[in-house]
């Protein structure tokens, strides 16, 4: 990695938003290069000095004394009888009222929450591989040369198809990290259109495809034969429903 790409980086590199690889090529070019080493130095001194308490706006003494004595006479209002009766009935009623909403609504927070995540992480993964230098770690379109390039990346052999007769095709592969673990993400192409399946083991047992849309991309995801795929593009979706037809087709356990 050379300093043009790592200057490039180092906001996304300091947030924490890059892959496992890119973060190692970073860390090793950092120690090895004083610029951009001292370049890293100060960007996390200014993002420190963005949240230190020099920033913050301090009231003058008359100020802050007007504050508290218009605080102390509310006070004095407040503690009559009535006035503290009123107050922790209301406390009450309204504790009772987000008591009963929140175990109205906790069946189906419990069920989709999980799943809302997941889906910001992958179409965050999605839109991240879109910029620059960060959408194929392995570019090939040869499946025999990006399937064994994750071999002692991942603690798992993710399944390598490639759709080209298809128009569906394969452009490359990489590192992404996705509920907590990293996964494979293998990115396709349809006619400019691009496309990434992400892949890692799953503990349930097949799962059916379920579709869902987020800022104007479509993703698609099932579990298969132990796996959990995620496929996400701005395709139309009936065109990225064919890729995943295709992709389970050739992925299903054969007979």
């Amino acid at each position: 990695m050379d300093c043009k790409e790592t200057q490039n980086l180092i906001d996304p590199y300091g947030d924490g938003e890059l892959d496992l690889v890119k973060n190692l090529e970073i860390d090793r070019h950092l120690e090895q290069c004083a610029p951009c080493s001292e370049s890293y130095k100060n960007h996390q001194a200014l993002r420190h000095g963005l949240k230190a308490d020099s920033l913050y706006y301090r009231p003058s003494t008359a100020l802050r004394s007007r504050i508290q004595s218009s605080l102390r006479k509310a006070a004095k209002v407040e503690a009559s009888p009535r006035a503290v009766f009123r107050r922790w009935t209301g406390i009450a009623v309204s504790m009772a009222v987000a008591a009963l909403v929140v175990l109205a609504l906790l069946p189906v927070l419990r069920g989709s929450s999980a799943e809302d995540r997941l889906t910001s992480e992958v179409l965050s993964g999605h839109l991240r591989s879109l910029m620059a230098n960060h959408l194929a770690d392995i570019s090939s379109s040869d499946q025999h040369t990006v399937k064994p390039w994750f071999a002692g990346k991942l603690d798992f052999s993710p399944p390598v198809e490639d759709f080209a007769q298809q128009g569906f095709p394969l452009i490359g592969g990489r590192l992404d990290y996705l509920e907590n673990r990293p996964v494979a993400a293998l990115v396709y192409e349809r006619r400019k259109h691009l496309i990434n399946l992400f892949v890692w083991p799953a503990s349930e047992t097949d799962v059916p495809t379920k579709a869902v849309s987020r800022l104007g991309y479509n993703l698609i995801h099932w579990t298969q034969s132990r796996m959990t795929y995620w496929a996400a593009s701005d395709l139309d979706k009936n065109e990225l429903q064919e890729f995943v037809q295709l992709v389970q087709n050739r992925t299903s356990p054969r007979p």
